[in-house]
């Protein structure tokens, strides 16, 4: 039942994995992506159970879900990968997935470096992409100029981002390695990892 709940995933445009710290970018350059390339890119909506922050929307940013609910799916064998961050359980559902691919959509999944090496295991075969910061001094910056943590939360943030560039030097893990210093740089890159996805997915639409 698994293996077949999983193949089914697989079916449609191979999906991308994002990795990185909060901080490192990851977000703008999506934006960026589904500007240019509009129709084309699927968001997969992870769980959490974090509370939403001040204008996060609720099945767009996140689904927000308690932690008995998410506990339940995960013993269901209803996601992909799960990990606990900060506190809070954050996962990727086979359903999130499925419902992009199904569209012949490229799916995005944002994940926790936890979450690469459980999706690793999997069949899912993905494109791995790492985007980093250029060093942690700028990425504390970055995360003190958005004003939106505490300092407890901030260091928490920054311990992890720490731990996770150090388990992203590991051979293998990732396809692409994204340092994120001139934004238009970094977006060249990425879409330079993706181009020949994009074109396949194009040329289907078109045909």
């Amino acid at each position: 039942m698994r293996e077949s709940a999983t193949g089914a995933v697989m079916a449609g445009p191979r999906p991308v994995v994002l990795s990185g710290p909060s901080g490192a970018g990851k977000s703008t350059l999506l934006k960026m992506l589904m500007k240019e390339f509009n129709g084309l890119f699927g968001f997969s909506v992870s769980h959490t159970t974090r509370k939403p922050r001040p204008g996060e929307v609720n099945g767009k940013d996140y689904h927000y879900v308690s932690r008995e609910v998410m506990q339940a799916g995960i013993s269901n064998g209803e996601f992909i990968e799960h990990a606990e961050f900060s506190g809070n359980l954050y996962g990727t559902s086979k359903a999130a997935v499925q419902e992009v691919q199904a569209r012949n959509l490229i799916c995005i999944l944002d994940i926790e470096m936890q979450g690469v090496k459980s999706i690793k295991k999997t069949d899912l075969n993905p494109i791995y992409i790492s985007i980093q910061p250029p060093s942690m001094d700028i990425l504390e910056k970055r995360l003190r100029d958005r004003k939106t943590e505490s300092e407890e939360s901030l260091q928490k943030r920054l311990r992890a981002a720490s731990v996770d560039l150090e388990i992203s030097k590991e051979p293998g893990l990732f396809d692409v390695v994204i340092v994120n210093d001139n934004l238009d740089d970094a977006y060249r890159e990425l879409k330079g990892a993706l181009i020949e996805e994009i074109q396949t997915v194009q040329g289907s639409t078109k045909a």
